[in-house]
């Protein structure tokens, strides 16, 4: 393969076309390449000086920055509303999609013997919490087995017979967006069954604000759903949503008790002591920031040609089939599967992760799902094709090396 591999902070490609961001307009060290934006995200210097000056405001005068917080908490509610589609009343602010899923757990009250079913997609996180949660209430969690290959009718089906078995189905948690597979979730197909079985929905809709552009409507009529605003929309870390439908809302309440407890919900979100939510009042910036940039809808498009290309390039550099997961991608998302004795487990993916980042410089991300390791992809603006280039030239022997030293 013959390329031309630029060093990571040069540009290259279409950079700044139609006035998108790049890598100069994030804080991101231009010695390394940063190709995992998925996990963490990354905050425009714009928004980094606003997250600067509210932190410098609240420290200059706590008592008139506790005086007036509610009241700016709930405009910037208001604006993260509208960019997702809903309205203020429905949003309340989390720290991340972790929590969101974690609030509804805890909220809610499961008959003993009731059913909680997940998929074995499932965010690990949240599949502790699902499992502690039916524990305590004496629930008992069934797990939908879903291939990569399913196709949407294959899911509709397993959900269906899982919900027409056994004891009632009180609640069915899913990912919107798979955090280990890359699958965007048929949705739709899984709510309108799991309602017709009388169970409630909760939606993971962790990588979902900025990736899809109308998440909540993909996700219509959950009972609740949750998604973090630190991964594609670039907010500050600690900024999530969580979405709740109107006649289930008001049995939600923070994880921890404070003076807004009496209020209702979301209301009730918004006054949690001393907590720093000056990430929750700079996250419109991040917003804006994308919307000025070049907009919200070329951004989608620039990510989603990168990952595509990219996916290609190193599946041949590797030699992967890249058949049995070409199905349900998610948007900007893509997996590369790797031989099949490298990141059997989470703990071998990530040492594989840290081998990959300490001898390339790249940040990835290696995954493990089902005994099967894969390299997962996930692009954003800033990410050039070189980039891709450098990984394709350098990841074939380093994997290999890593085969010979697990037989």
């Amino acid at each position: 393969m013959t390329t031309q591999v630029q060093a990571p902070g040069t540009t290259g490609g279409d950079e700044g076309t139609a006035g998108l961001p790049t890598l100069a307009d994030f804080a991101l060290d231009p010695e390394v390449r940063h190709l995992n934006h998925g996990s963490f995200g990354t905050v425009p210097r714009p928004v980094l000086d606003r997250l600067a000056a509210l932190r410098a405001e609240m420290e200059s005068n706590p008592d008139a920055w506790w005086r007036t917080l509610t009241g700016r908490i709930a405009a910037a509610r208001a604006e993260v509303a509208a960019f997702l589609r809903t309205t203020p009343d429905a949003l309340a602010f989390v720290p991340n999609a972790s929590s969101g899923a974690s609030t509804v757990l805890a909220s809610l009250r499961f008959p003993r013997g009731a059913r909680v079913l997940m998929t074995d997609h499932t965010y690990g996180a949240v599949a502790m919490g699902v499992r502690r949660v039916a524990a305590l209430h004496g629930a008992v969690v069934d797990t939908v087995h879903v291939p990569l290959d399913a196709s949407t009718e294959d899911i509709a089906s397993l959900f269906a017979r899982k919900l027409g078995s056994g004891a009632p189905v009180a609640l069915v948690v899913v990912d919107q967006i798979t955090s280990p597979t890359a699958r965007l979730f048929p949705l739709p197909e899984i709510v309108a069954a799991s309602h017709a079985a009388g169970a409630r929905v909760l939606v993971d809709g962790a990588h979902a604000p900025g990736l899809l552009a109308d998440p909540l409507g993909h996700a219509s009529g959950a009972d609740y759903w949750t998604g973090n605003l630190h991964k594609w929309t670039c907010g500050p870390r600690g900024t999530a949503a969580l979405v709740a439908a109107e006649d289930v809302a008001q049995e939600l309440v923070p994880l921890v008790n404070s003076w807004g407890a009496p209020n209702p919900y979301p209301h009730r979100f918004d006054e949690q002591g001393t907590q720093d939510v000056t990430g929750w009042l700079a996250v419109p910036g991040s917003l804006a920031f994308f919307a000025e940039r070049g907009g919200w809808d070329a951004a989608r498009a620039r990510m989603e040609r990168t990952v595509t290309a990219a996916q290609a390039l190193l599946a041949e550099a590797l030699g992967a089939d890249l058949a049995g997961v070409s199905v349900h991608e998610a948007p900007a998302m893509r997996l590369i599967p790797l031989a099949a004795t490298l990141a059997t487990d989470p703990d071998r993916a990530a040492a594989l992760q840290r081998r990959v980042a300490a001898e390339l410089r790249c940040e990835v991300s290696i995954t493990s799902w089902d005994g099967r390791g894969f390299l997962r992809l996930s692009a954003h603006v800033y990410n050039r094709p070189e980039e891709y280039e450098y990984l394709a030239e350098r990841l074939p022997a380093l994997f290999a090396a890593a085969e010979r030293e697990a037989d």
